[in-house]
This record gives C-alpha cells, sequence and structure tokens, in this order.
C-alpha cells in the first residue's frame, strides 16, 4: 500500500482516516505571509501530536489554510479543529504582533466556520456496491 494507506492500529482497531481540514481568517482578511505559514505549520504539527495524529500536508496562502490530517477513530474531528483553530489563533497572535492589528476588535484569527471533507479509502459508489453485494441471511 502508498503512504497515504498506511494502516494503523489501536487498541481494539485498525484504521485508515484522513480528513481534509479549510480554515479561513476572520472576514477573509489577507494577513498571513511565509513566515506565518512556516510557524503555523509547527504548531499544528504539535496540536495533531497532542491528539495522536499525524499533519500529514499543510499549505495556505494570505487568508486560508488546508491540512490534511490523519486521525484515529478516537478523535472527534470537532474537537481537533477546536484545538487547531484555538492554539494557532492564541500563539500566532502572541509571536506575530502584526496579525494582532487585524483582529484588534474581534480579537479571533479564524472565521467560526470551516470545511471538514474525508480522504481517501474507495470511491462512495465502489462501498455502496461491495455493502449490496453482501450475503444477508435468509
Amino acid at each position: 500500500m502508498g503512504e497515504m494507506q498506511k494502516i494503523r492500529t489501536g487498541r481494539h482497531c485498525i484504521f485508515v482516516m484522513h480528513v481534509h481540514l479549510v480554515f479561513v481568517t476572520k472576514l477573509r482578511h489577507k494577513v498571513f505571509t511565509a513566515a506565518h505559514l512556516t510557524r503555523m505549520e509547527e504548531i499544528m504539527r504539535s496540536v495533531c501530536a497532542d491528539f495522536e495524529c499525524e499533519l500529514v500536508e499543510f499549505n495556505g496562502a494570505d487568508n486560508h489554510v488546508h491540512l490534511l490530517v490523519n486521525f484515529p477513530p478516537k478523535v472527534a474531528v470537532t474537537k481537533l479543529v477546536n484545538a487547531l483553530k484555538g492554539v494557532s489563533s492564541r500563539r500566532l497572535r502572541q509571536e506575530f504582533p502584526d496579525l494582532a492589528r487585524h483582529y484588534w476588535r474581534a480579537n479571533k484569527l479564524w472565521s467560526g466556520s470551516y470545511f471538514a471533507g474525508t480522504v481517501g479509502g474507495a470511491p462512495l459508489s465502489v462501498v455502496k456496491q461491495y455493502i449490496e453485494q453482501q450475503n444477508r441471511p435468509v
């Protein structure tokens, strides 16, 4: 199997779970530079490690970031997202005072919303067909 399909094991399960996350800045302000994104990747990796997750890929633009995270089934995506957004917002605003001036009133770096999409494995049509073809007892 490829690197994306590295099977992980837990105490009572075997899994391969990935989620694609997208976070946008509050009011879509264009505030990030390369230095901000480099530091943000370090912060996001640290938070993922705390949740026993792996940040597989990270990239961004001046007003949003994309993350590909490999996570165990015991982790709720909402809790991971809250930690990623909260910790990165707090640390970046502390370490880069230039970011704080854009958000002096709201004191928040990120928009309240986010995108989360499951990634990997077979397409839904293949999974649906596989389930339909199971031998159901009579």
